[in-house]
């Protein structure tokens, strides 16, 4: 099927998987005879709401292809997420190549599930099915890597609503979740977690199969091709970005903004005027690079440091953190009740030069984590009287402007009265004049004997920001962080189909216990244009 198509418009072929399946993909070529190079996205939220980005391709010379995939909108077949990408992604390279009007390279490219097919295109067995470069951005890298964080907790809030929008359907209702917690605020309170789909009412077979499903770990080289790996520090996967380009065997470019899931579309509270960066200019420029072989061997890119303007080279990431400590309060039990705010005077020495810093305990040495009273995510508020739900810790404020760029993660010495807890950590940043602003946050598991003091990481995730002189920095260590993540039962049941609960009681000791933050000395200013293309 050769269908011919006039520049800069947009028809629509059928292309066969390897099944025979027909995959509705949209094709817009440049002006000229070609042959040209090519991109492919292949997506599950529509091939049509991709024409602008096809023609913005085909104006800038490339043959540009936006694929449905197996199952929905216009392709026929059995949706079933992250199931045969490789597969039916490679049958698509190989016909491209096959067309008159391409020159044999291709870029894979796409954003969230597309960066996934992306991915596993560029992976692919069969050189003749195989991207010759790949573009992955704010990238989902597979069905067990998105519902669970590394230490095994369940990512409830996000595989909830895009389950409800997507999964088992042949189109999206990005509402669906929204108008059910309407109509059922405690809808993700409700035990087991697989009633979920009855709730919604409708069938969703495949969610009990995303919480069967377990993470295969990236290889040492994931893939010899180029690469530009494109997120937001903002965005829930962020780290898994960095841990992609940090693995990366082939050419990897990095392009990291303070942006949420939808880039720049999708900018931070600290994103500025030079933020605001021309992806499509840019992504275009790396492919050529990219198809021409011009792009140097090894890791390089850029990263924004947000609420400065600046962009650094990704050089400037941090590799160590900064031990943070914990102290105890003037009282020396850590169980006053302080204020949440930090008002009370606080103390203790804070440096912003790198080396360090305290945070004090206010309250909450020992606190209960009740599945039935869980501290919530998405509330900011703090209890400062009562019994305590949470370890709460503050720094003094921040002498000088700090600028942190990279991974964060607190390592607790910590013990719980039930053989199955987990920690969450929530890290906040309060202005001086008393607003406050979520920073990271992040929750792991621990299994073990009752009662026994062990160590306890906890990533956070990725910074990049910085933070101005006066701020200061609250720490919360809690049991639950509910709805973004399940809640454990406490009970050693699989949190996602317990029906039961009980409390557990915890104890957070100040020795031995610290918040490492990816603080970096002064660096010269980089260009996102130019670090991709070097």
């Amino acid at each position: 099927m050769n269908p011919a198509i006039p520049g800069g418009s947009v028809r629509t072929a059928l292309v066969p998987a390897p099944d025979g399946t027909p995959l509705a993909t949209d094709l817009c070529l440049p002006d000229g005879p070609g042959p040209h190079p090519a991109v492919l996205v292949r997506t599950p939220y529509d091939r049509r709401r991709h024409h602008a980005e096809l023609r913005g391709w085909a104006r800038r010379g490339f043959a540009a292809a936006a694929q449905d995939v197996r199952g929905r909108y216009g392709s026929a077949g059995r949706w079933r997420p992250y199931g045969p990408e490789a597969d039916d992604g490679a049958a698509t390279v190989r016909w491209i190549r096959e067309r008159p009007w391409s020159d044999g390279t291709l870029v894979a490219c796409g954003a969230s599930y597309a960066a996934h097919c992306a991915l596993v295109t560029a992976l692919a067995a069969d050189p003749a099915g195989r991207a010759d470069a790949v573009l992955a951005a704010v990238p989902a890298l597979g069905l067990a890597e998105t519902a669970r964080e590394p230490s095994g907790c369940e990512r409830l809030l996000a595989r909830a609503g895009w389950w409800a929008a997507h999964g088992d359907r042949r189109d999206g209702d990005e509402d669906a979740l929204a108008r059910a917690l309407a109509g059922d605020p405690g809808l993700l309170e409700h035990l087991p977690l697989t009633d979920l789909p009855r709730r919604l009412g409708r069938a969703l077979p495949t969610w009990p199969e995303l919480w069967r499903a377990r993470p295969a770990p990236l290889p040492a080289a994931a893939g010899t091709v180029p690469l530009l790996a494109v997120g937001g520090s903002h965005d829930p996967f962020a780290a898994d970005l960095l841990r992609l380009w940090r693995h990366w065997g082939g050419p990897a470019r990095l392009l990291l903004g303070p942006w949420g899931h939808g880039l720049t579309a999708d900018p931070g509270p600290d994103a500025t005027g030079p933020h605001r960066v021309r992806l499509g200019e840019l992504y275009a420029a790396w492919a050529r690079a990219a198809l021409a072989g011009r792009l140097a061997p090894g890791r390089a890119g850029a990263v924004a440091l947000g609420g400065s303007g600046r962009w650094l080279p990704a050089a400037a990431l941090a590799r160590r953190g900064t031990p943070y400590r914990f102290t105890a309060d003037r009282t020396g039990t850590g169980t006053g009740t302080g204020t949440a705010d930090g008002a009370d005077g606080t103390d203790g020495a804070d440096c912003a030069d790198g080396t360090g810093g305290e945070l004090r305990l206010l309250r909450g040495r020992e606190f209960t984590a009740d599945p039935l009273r869980p501290v919530r995510s998405d509330d900011l508020a703090v209890p400062a009287t009562g019994v305590p739900d949470r370890c709460l810790l503050l720094t003094a404020p921040l002498p000088r402007p700090l600028d942190l760029l990279g991974e964060a993660e607190v390592r607790l010495s910590a013990a719980a009265d039930t053989a199955d807890a987990d920690w969450a950590a929530r890290l906040v940043a309060l202005a001086p004049d008393g607003r406050a602003a979520p920073l990271a946050a992040g929750i792991g598991r621990r299994r073990g004997a009752p009662g026994r003091t062990t160590a306890v990481p906890v990533p956070l995730g990725v910074l990049a920001r910085r933070l101005p002189a006066g701020t200061r920095l609250r720490l919360e260590i809690a049991g639950h962080h509910f709805p973004a993540h399940a809640r454990n039962p406490h009970t050693g049941e699989d949190p996602v189909t317990a029906t039961a609960t009980r409390p557990s009681r915890r104890t957070v000791r100040t020795d031995g216990s610290a918040l490492l933050l990816p603080v970096i000395a002064p660096h010269p200013s980089a260009d996102p244009f130019r670090e991709i293309r070097r």
